[in-house]
């Protein structure tokens, strides 16, 4: 097992991204159990189990667009926002079915939790003219980017 992420397969796509908020975990992964590592067995179940909802992030040259794969989620469980010093923050909560008295559980693989993603908007984003949809699951949140100006060069004369 390597402590440094592949850059193949599962992949943690922010590990270089210089724009991301989020913090490589040297430790993830480790088969520490949780009374090992001093973290309470339902409080790891319950950030780490939906905590890395995947968003991809493109460039187009008109916006940046980020696509989150939210299965389940309603749009009135999933929140956008953009914070002071232009951070997109995406965030939700999937929460477990109702248990009823009578259920039998033979497995539960399906993840419920809270779920937190950031990134750092470059300087070309119009964070006021950000825009959100939700279908089939799949969030999409597009930030424009504002037309670079191209320097403009101004031959000067040399006196003497």
């Amino acid at each position: 097992m390597s402590l440094i992420p592949s850059f193949f397969g599962n992949r943690r796509s922010n590990t270089f991204d210089p724009f991301s908020l989020d913090i490589w975990d040297p430790f993830e992964g480790f088969p520490f159990s949780t009374t090992v590592a001093n973290v309470p067995s339902s409080a790891g179940r319950e950030t780490s189990a939906f905590a890395n909802a995947r968003i991809d992030w493109k460039e187009t040259p008109e916006a940046h667009i980020f696509k989150a794969d939210l299965p389940g989620l309603k749009k009135e469980e999933v929140k956008v926002e953009v914070e002071e010093g232009r951070v997109l923050q995406i965030s939700g909560e999937r929460s477990n079915e109702q248990e009823e008295k009578n259920d039998k559980w033979h497995r539960v693989e399906r993840s419920s939790g809270k779920f937190l993603r950031r990134f750092r908007l470059p300087e070309n984003a119009k964070i006021d003219e950000v825009k959100a949809s939700m279908e089939n699951g799949v969030l999409t949140v597009t930030v424009p980017k504002e037309e670079v100006k191209k320097s403009e060069i101004k031959a000067i004369d040399i006196s003497g």
